[in-house]
């Protein structure tokens, strides 16, 4: 983490520096230009992003909701191909530098960075001091190169993570994962419930302890669950199972054709299509019938889904 641990001098860098959070399309159509330029140049492609989010430094309790935790941030990254991940552990101390002393000490003095490649809107440094036209002034003093990307459109959607998670929030999971370009997930340990999926309505569940991040408006999705390096399909509820009166905010998985005692073990429930809002049904009979045709209707997409979803 951070560049004091770089053990190597970099060939040639070409940088991108940002939050990256969900490395979705827009973030790869980046990736794809900083790569194309370390080849052109015999170089290496690098990708400088920071942990925790600025945010949540700066404004404890006000960050927004991850989509990609760290962790699976940076396995999405190295999908792209980049060679380099650098993480920056962002603290107050580091929230203090200046837009000068982050060119000069970071980028050039300690990566030696031969170009740069940012948003449009790139800003950096303390307060945000720092931009596009100094980056290129920075640039010619120093010797890189910058080159600046507009805003990446899927049809008439600029895609952010802002949008990204506007839309999760609102369960429109289709096209988050469209601009996402890749499938939105949520990662945990499957732990006790109250194990009523099994004993009092015939399906029983993988109850998931989920991480901070932003998750689904509640409801009932198709999903695709990995389990022990194997993906299954599979129904999953997501929020207060109000039939029973549950208060805590629960993602339960029944995963079809499954019967291993998974207690403990990691999981990773992958969101592909919604389909209903949670309701309270007058008994359990109901409930268990509303169950199995969502399982039904579970079944038929996930056989008309491509194997890119996995």
């Amino acid at each position: 983490m951070g560049t004091d641990n770089i053990k190597r001098s970099l060939k040639n860098p070409v940088i991108t520096i940002g939050n990256f959070d969900g490395v979705h399309y827009g973030h790869q159509v980046l990736f794809q230009q900083v790569k194309d330029w370390a080849r052109e140049i015999d170089g290496e492609s690098v990708v400088m992003t920071f942990n925790p989010h600025p945010l949540e430094v700066l404004f404890p309790g006000k960050g927004p909701a991850c989509i990609t935790p760290h962790e699976q941030k940076l396995e999405l990254i190295a999908a792209c191909g980049i060679d380099v991940t650098i993480v920056i552990p962002f603290d107050k101390e580091f929230a203090k530098i200046s837009a000068h002393d982050f060119v000069k000490k970071i980028l050039v003095d300690k990566i030696g960075v031969k170009a740069v490649v940012v948003g449009y809107d790139y800003r950096f440094g303390r307060n945000r001091q720092g931009d596009i036209e100094l980056l290129q002034k920075m640039g010619e003093e120093y010797g890189f190169e910058v080159k600046t990307l507009s805003g990446i459109r899927m049809a008439e959607t600029v895609v952010s993570s802002t949008a990204i998670r506007q839309l999760i929030k609102e369960g429109e999971i289709k096209e988050a994962n469209r601009l996402l370009g890749h499938v939105y997930e949520i990662s945990g340990t499957v732990i006790t419930g109250r194990q009523r999926g099994g004993r009092l309505l015939g399906f029983p569940t993988a109850n998931i302890k989920m991480s901070c991040q932003a998750p689904p408006r509640p409801g009932v999705y198709v999903v695709k669950a990995l389990v022990d390096g194997k993906i299954y399909g599979g129904a999953a509820n997501l929020g207060y199972n109000p039939t029973f009166g549950d208060t805590p905010f629960t993602l339960e998985v029944h995963i079809l054709d499954f019967n291993q005692d998974i207690y403990g073990a990691p999981i990773t429930v992958r969101f592909l299509e919604r389909l209903r809002d949670e309701k309270c049904f007058t008994d359990l009979q109901e409930l268990s019938a509303q169950i199995r045709a969502d399982v039904e209707k579970a079944r038929e997409i996930l056989m008309t889904l491509p194997s890119t979803t996995e």
